[in-house]
């Protein structure tokens, strides 16, 4: 019997294997914690973003959006604690030079000085700043240092003013941001799941001191039934309270949401109440004022809360490989035919919406189904694939999570119809040419998870 069990190997080939993601620089041998996203990866990559931002802004009335600069003021990241705390603990092996984070080794290795990989005597453990330093200008000396970014949020904090007066922001109010954030990792592992360059969506909403806790209830049920609407497996996600030796130095309350990859339970996304101190240390170590103005309520002043909503854009994409992978069994002819590889992706975030398959290259199907795909481009996402018996070019698709194939054959030319394949239940039906637009939008709307092999 086949091993259908999920494993990081089978995610890792099958994202080279079809295009998602690569290993930075592999022909030089590849740069540790960083990695290349291909054809699929990148349009996965930005579908996730994309119903993430219409879930934080389209359908939220008082959220908007805001794209700040990688690099910033570097007294930005003192007056946020990034500079002093934003630490991990790190040890070395004497004889094997194998680094390590203290936190992450046996503690009986780390009470005993010894590596846990050969036995060999490790170092004091030493503070190890996840920041990385460059500098700015053309002169390379202390007074033009300035840092990659560790997360998108301080660029909100600094904006909060711009935003809420541009916009005329009232109290409660989010703003929203996507983009890339850097962390010097000491280890770097399990693929794509930390890496020292990756995407960052997050969300912070200021409130009113006193409502911050109703606020962090409000935001931990919105983000839970984020990931129910992205059709994710709601049994491999749970939450994680932060006990008191874990609370960042900002947070006053927070929870992970985390997702059970092919490691185990592993965070995905945070939800932290951040109380005032984010604006209380801007306003203190920028000596502007950061207070927010009531107006509605006779210019009472105060500096707002912050919820934060916080996810990695690439651990999400991680998750959705892991939780839309399948090895299905599809027939019983005895051959290797009888199994699938499927990428279940809810179809507002595949890579491929539809794809447009001539049932032979003669016969002027081929230039039929060509008509037909760029009819369909300006709606969706589209491939083309004459290559190979019909079959193996749906298991292709299937491979990439593609949740329609149109196939174009001799009735087409006849009565203008085609057959419809939906990938998760494999049904084909016949529709004609003119309402395949219109059939896919509704198919899409109405998408429900669908049921998995066990």
């Amino acid at each position: 019997m086949a091993d259908t069990a999920l494993t990081m190997d089978k995610i890792v080939s099958l994202a080279k294997r079809r295009g998602f993601v690569f290993q930075s620089s592999e022909i030089y041998g590849g740069l540790s914690g960083a990695w290349d996203y291909g054809p699929q990866g990148v349009e996965l990559k930005n579908r996730i973003a994309r119903f993430w931002w219409k879930e934080m802004t389209q359908l939220h009335d008082n959220i908007v959006g805001i794209d700040a600069a990688i690099l910033m003021h570097p007294r930005v990241w003192h007056a946020s604690g990034h500079v002093e705390n934003f630490t991990d603990p790190l040890v070395d092996c004497k004889k094997c030079k194998a680094r390590f984070r203290a936190d992450q080794i046996p503690p009986e290795n780390l009470a005993a000085k010894k590596c846990p990989e050969c036995g060999g005597e490790l170092t004091e453990t030493r503070k190890f700043n996840l920041m990385f330093k460059t500098t700015l200008g053309p002169v390379e000396d202390e007074s033009g240092i300035v840092y990659l970014r560790p997360e998108t949020a301080q660029g909100i904090y600094v904006n909060f003013k711009n935003v809420q007066q541009s916009n005329r922001m009232k109290i409660p109010f989010g703003i929203a941001q996507v983009g890339k954030a850097f962390r010097n990792e000491i280890v770097t592992k399990n693929f794509i799941f930390r890496t020292c360059e990756f995407e960052q969506m997050e969300m912070q909403f200021f409130v009113k001191p006193g409502t911050d806790m109703e606020w962090f209830e409000y935001w931990r049920e919105q983000r839970w039934n984020y990931y129910r609407k992205l059709g994710i497996d709601m049994d491999k996600l749970r939450w994680h309270q932060h006990g008191p030796d874990e609370l960042a130095h900002y947070a006053k309350v927070a929870y992970d949401i985390e997702f059970e990859f092919p490691m185990g339970f592993k965070e995905l996304e945070g939800v932290h109440n951040r109380s005032d101190y984010d604006l209380s240390r801007h306003q203190q170590f920028s000596g502007k004022d950061m207070q927010y103005i009531d107006q509605d309520n006779g210019n009472e002043r105060y500096i707002p809360n912050i919820i934060e909503t916080s996810a990695g854009l690439t651990r999400q994409l991680l998750m959705l490989l892991c939780d839309a992978y399948e090895e299905q069994k599809v027939a019983d002819k005895g051959n290797e035919d009888d199994w699938r590889t499927v990428l279940h992706f809810h179809p507002e975030v595949a890579p491929i919406t539809v794809a447009v398959l001539p049932l032979m290259k003669k016969d002027g199907l081929a230039e039929l189904a060509q008509d037909i795909r760029a009819e369909l481009k300006e709606d969706f996402v589209t491939d083309y694939d004459q290559s190979g018996a019909i079959g193996r070019r749906y298991r292709r698709q299937d491979e990439v999570g593609t949740p329609f194939c149109v196939t174009i054959d001799y009735q087409t030319k006849e009565d203008g119809t085609v057959t419809l394949r939906d990938r998760d239940s494999m049904l084909q039906e016949r529709l004609p040419r003119a309402r395949i637009s219109e059939y896919v939008r509704q198919k899409i709307k109405d998408y429900k998870r669908a049921e998995r092999n066990l």
